[in-house]
C-alpha cells in the first residue's frame, strides 16, 4: 500500500483503537500505522486473525478457516507487497477441476460455455433455456424489474432466468460453498461481494452465467470471508492464512496488539472544543485497562452480535443500541481427514467436490470437501490423502453441532460414495464455528441500516468486517483498508479543525487585550481632566462615570462578538 494517505500532524501521533483482530481489524491497524497513526488492537480471543486458522502438527499442515484467497481487490495486492510475502504464495494444483455431486456421483463441471452444452450434466430443456435466456429478456425493462424484485432470493432470479434444474445443481451448491446458505434465503440485492456472480438486473444472460461462473471470473467471487471457502468458482492466488496472519502481526508491538481483551465499553465525551481525544476505552484485559488511554477514534471490526453486549456512552449517558437487529448467522464444522492412499479406490485429481441439497436423498448430509492434499501436496506426507471436509449450515444446522465421532462417521460415510475410501481415517480433527457467516437474507438492509446510524451518531466510530461490503476474505481486508482511508481523512479534518479554532482563540485573546489596554489608557487620561458638557447636572463627575461605562459594555460586547465568531469560550477567557 502506498502512503498516498501519509498524515503530517504538527502536533502529537493520533491515536486509534481498532476493536477485533481479525483480517479486517489486522489490515486496518497495519494502515493506519503505515500511516503515522498510533493504534491500538483489541482481541477478545487468544489468537489474532479471526477466522483465518492454520494448524501444522505431525507433519500435516491444514486450514480450519479460510483456505485460498484471490487478489481481486487492489487493497489485497498492496497488502502483500507491503508485507513482503507475495513469493511466499502457493498456487494449488489442478485448481480448474472441480466437481458437483449429481445421482450420488462426482461430476466434473465444463470450464467453458462450449463444454457446457455438449456435456450429459444438464438436460437438453435447461441448456435450450440458457442459449434462448438473451432473446427471451432483450426487450425487458431492466429497471422496472430490478424495482418489483428488490427481494427477490437468489433461487427465484435463477429460476425465473433458467429454470429449476439450474439452481438446484449448479446455484445451490455454489451458495453453500461460498456462504453455507441457500439460494432461497439469500437476497440478490444484498449481495455486493458476489457470492455468485449475480447480475441483480433483469437481463442475467446466459453469456454472464457461463462466462462468471466457468471461466472463474476473479472479480465474481473470493474465498470465503471470515472462513470457510470451498465453492469452486474463483481463480485463486492463495496464500497461506496463517502466514498472512503472522506477516500482519509482526508489524506492531506488544503494546499495539492486546489479546484475550475483549472490549467492555466505550465512551465518547465531547468538550465543544476539539472533535480529537475524545474516546475512552474498558477492556477486561486489567493492564490495558489501566493505562487510561483515550483515542481519537475507534474502527469497530466485531460482529453485530459481539457489538451488542458492549456498553456505550456518549456524552455520559447510554447510547442504546436496542435498534441493533438481530443477525442469523450460520454454523458450521470443519473435518479434517487423512486416509492412507491405498485406501482410496476413486481418488480425484481437483479442486473439490460440492454436495447439492438435493443429494440428500442419496444419503449425503456434508455441503463439500476440499482436496487440500492435491491442492498442495506439501502440506501431508506422500503416502496419505488430506481431505477437508465442511458439515452444516443452513441446510444441516443441528448437523455441524454434531461430535465428533458423530461427524467423523458422516463424513467417512460420505467420502467412501464419493471417493471410494476404505476403513476409517488415519487422522480427524474437528473444528466448530458457531457463527460462521452472516445471512444476508430478506431484512439485511436493516444490518446496513443500524451500521450506518452507529457510525451517524458517534463522532470518530466506523465499522468495518464481513456484516458489510462482501463475506469474502478479499472484501474484509478491502473493508478494514477503506476504514482506515476514512478514519485518516476524520483525523485531518479534526486537526485542521482544532488547528483553526486555537489560532481563532489566540487571535481573538490578541486583540481583547488590545481592547483592555486602549481602554486603560483612556482610564488613565480621562479620569482626571474635566470634561466640557454641556449639561449642568454633570459638573460632578457623573458623566465621566456615564462614558467609563459605555466603555466597559462595548469592550465587553466585543469581546462576545469577536469569541462567537472565533467559537472559544469567552466565559473562561473573561
Amino acid at each position: 500500500m502506498t502512503n498516498k494517505w501519509r498524515l503530517d500532524f504538527s502536533g502529537s501521533a493520533k491515536r486509534v483503537a481498532v476493536v477485533g483482530a481479525g483480517v479486517s481489524g489486522l489490515a486496518a491497524a497495519y494502515k493506519l500505522k503505515s500511516n503515522g497513526v498510533n493504534v491500538m488492537v483489541f482481541e477478545a480471543d487468544e489468537r489474532a486473525g479471526g477466522k483465518l486458522r492454520s494448524i501444522s502438527k505431525d507433519g500435516l499442515i491444514w486450514d480450519e478457516g479460510a483456505n485460498t484467497m484471490t487478489e481481486s481487490e487492489m487493497e489485497v495486492k498492496g497488502l502483500l507487497d507491503d508485507l513482503g510475502i507475495r513469493e511466499k504464495q502457493q498456487f494449488p494444483i489442478s485448481q480448474y477441476k472441480r466437481y458437483v455431486v449429481r445421482n450420488g456421483v462426482p461430476f466434473l463441471i465444463p470450464t467453458n460455455p462450449i463444454a457446457l452444452l455438449t456435456s450429459n450434466f444438464l438436460s437438453a430443456q435447461s441448456k435450450f433455456q440458457i442459449i434462448l435466456e438473451p432473446f427471451l429478456w432483450k426487450k425487458s425493462d431492466s429497471a422496472k424489474v430490478s424495482a418489483e424484485d428488490a427481494k427477490e432470493s437468489v433461487g427465484g432470479f435463477f429460476q425465473r432466468h433458467f429454470g429449476r434444474e439450474v439452481v438446484d445443481f449448479l446455484i445451490d451448491p455454489f451458495v453453500a460453498g461460498t456462504s453455507a446458505g441457500d439460494p432461497e434465503s439469500l437476497v440478490v440485492s444484498n449481495i455486493s461481494d458476489p457470492l455468485l456472480p449475480v447480475k441483480s438486473h433483469a437481463r442475467y444472460t446466459g453469456k454472464y452465467l457461463i462466462t462468471d461462473m466457468w471461466a472463474f471470473d476473479v472479480e465474481t467471487t473470493d474465498c470465503m470471508s471470515s472462513g470457510f471457502y470451498f465453492g469452486l468458482c474463483c481463480l485463486l492466488l492463495p496464500c497461506a492464512s496463517k502466514t498472512l496472519t503472522d506477516a500482519l502481526c509482526k508489524a506492531f508491538g506488544k503494546d499495539e496488539l492486546s489479546l484475550k481483551s475483549k472490549v467492555l465499553s466505550l465512551s465518547y465525551s465531547h468538550d465543544g472544543r476539539s472533535a480529537l481525544e475524545n474516546w475512552s476505552l474498558c477492556s477486561s484485559n486489567q493492564e490495558k485497562q489501566s493505562l487510561g488511554l483515550s483515542f481519537d477514534a475507534v474502527i469497530m471490526t466485531a460482529p453485530l452480535c459481539n457489538v451488542k453486549e458492549m456498553k456505550i456512552t456518549k456524552g455520559g449517558n447510554l447510547f442504546p443500541l436496542d435498534f441493533l437487529p438481530e443477525v442469523i448467522y450460520m454454523p458450521l464444522s470443519v473435518i479434517i481427514t487423512t486416509f492412507k492412499k491405498e485406501n482410496v479406490r476413486r481418488p480425484l485429481e481437483g479442486f473439490g467436490v460440492l454436495v447439492p441439497s438435493k443429494e440428500q436423498q442419496n444419503g449425503l448430509k456434508t455441503l463439500g470437501t476440499l482436496f487440500s492434499s492435491m491442492m498442495f501436496p506439501d502440506r501431508v506426507p506422500k503416502d496419505l490423502y488430506l481431505y477437508t471436509t465442511f458439515v452444516g449450515g443452513s441446510r444441516n444446522k443441528e448437523l455441524a453441532k454434531a461430535s465428533t465421532d458423530e461427524l467423523k462417521q458422516i463424513v467417512t460415510s460420505d467420502l467412501r460414495q464419493l471417493l471410494g475410501v476404505e476403513g476409517d481415517p488415519a487422522f480427524v480433527n474437528h473444528f466448530f464455528w458457531s457463527k460462521a457467516f452472516p445471512l444476508y437474507g430478506r431484512d439485511y438492509d436493516s444490518v446496513l441500516e443500524a451500521i450506518e446510524k452507529m457510525e451517524t451518531n458517534l463522532p470518530g466510530f466506523f465499522y468495518a468486517g464481513n456484516h458489510r461490503g462482501g463475506l469474502s476474505v478479499g472484501k474484509s481486508i478491502a473493508s478494514g483498508c477503506k476504514a482506515a482511508e476514512l478514519v485518516i481523512s476524520y483525523l485531518e479534518k479534526s486537526s485542521d479543525d482544532k488547528m483553526l479554532k486555537e489560532g481563532s482563540s489566540k487571535f481573538c485573546g490578541v486583540v481583547k487585550e488590545i481592547y483592555h489596554v486602549s481602554i486603560e489608557i483612556l482610564r488613565s487620561l480621562k479620569l482626571d481632566e474635566p470634561i466640557e458638557d454641556p449639561s449642568p447636572t454633570d459638573r460632578s463627575g457623573q458623566r465621566n462615570e456615564a462614558k467609563m461605562g459605555k466603555l466597559q459594555d462595548l469592550l465587553k460586547s466585543d469581546d462576545e462578538r469577536i469569541c462567537m465568531k472565533c467559537s472559544c469560550a469567552a466565559g473562561d477567557d473573561q
